[in-house]
């Protein structure tokens, strides 16, 4: 099972989620985490938090997209010039026409605004992305 976290700008987001999927994944080999970033202090993050694959940029997110299970990042992965103009609209596009299920974080800010969303701290996002994850890999399995 492969599940893409895609992030950018300082990575603090996706390195977070990853090291919570990797010290609560009960079976070694049971899905491999890609940190994919929209620059490499991004990717950098993830690799440190003990991702199994990295790669920086829009092609590996494009390529990896269309093969993944599960894509998790916050909302503007799906919103062309997000991330303060990181994700492109090849980007917003490519994770968008995925079949993978996305775990997407409401993140308001950058001018976006999810309705109906909670507001709450990132930490509490995270712990609920981590359980959803969980979830969706047992359903696969």
């Amino acid at each position: 099972m492969k599940v893409l976290v895609i992030d950018g700008q300082g990575g603090r987001m996706g390195k977070s989620i990853i090291e919570q999927l990797k010290k609560n994944r009960d079976t070694p080999g049971a899905f491999d985490l890609y940190g994919i970033g929209t620059n490499s202090n991004a990717t950098l993050a993830m690799m440190k938090a003990g991702a199994d694959y990295g790669a920086t940029g829009e092609n590996p997110i494009i390529v990896n997209s269309s093969n993944a299970d599960i894509i998790v990042g916050p909302i503007g992965i799906v919103i062309a010039n997000s991330l303060l103009g990181e994700i492109t609209p090849a980007i917003a596009t490519a994770v968008g026409a995925s079949p993978a299920y996305k775990i997407l974080i409401p993140i308001n800010r950058c001018n976006h605004m999810i309705i109906g969303c909670k507001e709450a701290p990132l930490s509490e996002y995270l712990q609920q992305v981590c359980q959803e994850v969980f979830c969706k890999i047992n359903e696969f399995l």
